[in-house]
């Protein structure tokens, strides 16, 4: 079966902004595949953190020494005229695949509801090119933006989940995100779910929640991850968590949620 990790971070320069990620200086390439390797992890996909300003650069050279095992997601200047340029020639990059955004910054929070990035949409539907939207604020505006945009292919992070919460609370915007699960051109990110639980693996009160998204989503738009430097657990413990623990997923569903799924809607060419 193959592995496909849906979210990673790779950097090089300074300590993660966000305290809940390893407090380390940098975690490479080579210190990722050698975890993955442990883990039976085939591949994964960076997500070039906004904490080190070569992390860009970082991911592409990753992504060129490795392609079979390391693909991006990356992002942009949203607020920038002149990031508009960008997006038809964006996949002629070293194993970039899409784009990625969290609006993570204070001055950035509104900028999904207020008109600012109003213009992403249709470019990037226009370039073929899926966006990743940590989305958890703003679930209902991705309605009408999947609704008018149904070439677009959205994948919401983490499960729509808000930041910094854990068990019941995490999971207060379900109802919004299954909403979604009616514009066949949204998918989610089953990422970090071993974070949103305060309960012991294989954190078994999370499990209704997540059977809960399989079931609108459907295996062909849930994709298994990660976000392996800020998770309570071992990347084994996060593969055997959807593997062995959840008894409703199995066959050909399992090979999907857990890589080929997130393979055909980003349009990465893995061998098998």
């Amino acid at each position: 079966m193959l592995i496909v990790d849906s979210q990673i971070h790779i950097w090089a320069n300074n300590l993660p902004a966000n305290p809940s990620h390893r407090q380390v200086t940098g975690y490479s390439a080579e210190e990722v595949l050698k975890d993955m390797d442990e883990a039976g992890v085939d591949a994964a996909v960076i997500h070039p953190p906004g904490w080190d300003p070569g992390a860009d650069q970082l991911a592409l050279d990753a992504a060129e020494q490795y392609p079979n095992r390391l693909a991006i997601l990356g992002k942009f200047p949203l607020d920038r005229p002149v990031s508009r340029s960008l997006l038809d020639g964006w996949k002629q990059q070293p194993g970039m695949l899409g784009l990625r955004f969290t609006f993570l910054q204070p001055h950035q929070a509104t900028w999904p509801t207020d008109g600012t990035i109003d213009w992403l949409w249709p470019a990037a539907e226009k370039a073929g090119l899926p966006v990743g939207l940590a989305a958890g604020n703003f679930l209902p505006a991705l309605g009408p933006v999947a609704e008018k945009h149904p070439q677009l292919k959205l994948i919401i992070d983490h499960m729509g989940r808000p930041q910094a919460k854990t068990d019941a609370a995490a999971f207060e915007t379900l109802p919004d995100l299954l909403a979604l699960a009616k514009y066949p051109n949204v998918a989610v990110k089953a990422s970090g779910a071993p974070s949103y639980s305060s309960a012991a693996y294989p954190y078994k009160n999370i499990h209704d929640y997540i059977h809960q998204i399989y079931d609108a989503f459907g295996p062909n738009r849930m994709f298994w991850g990660t976000d392996i430097t800020r998770m309570p657990c071992s990347w084994k413990q996060c593969v055997t968590m959807f593997t062995e623990e959840l008894p409703w997923l199995t066959g050909k569903d399992l090979e999907l949620v857990m890589g080929r799924a997130l393979c055909d809607w980003i349009g990465w060419d893995l061998p098998g």
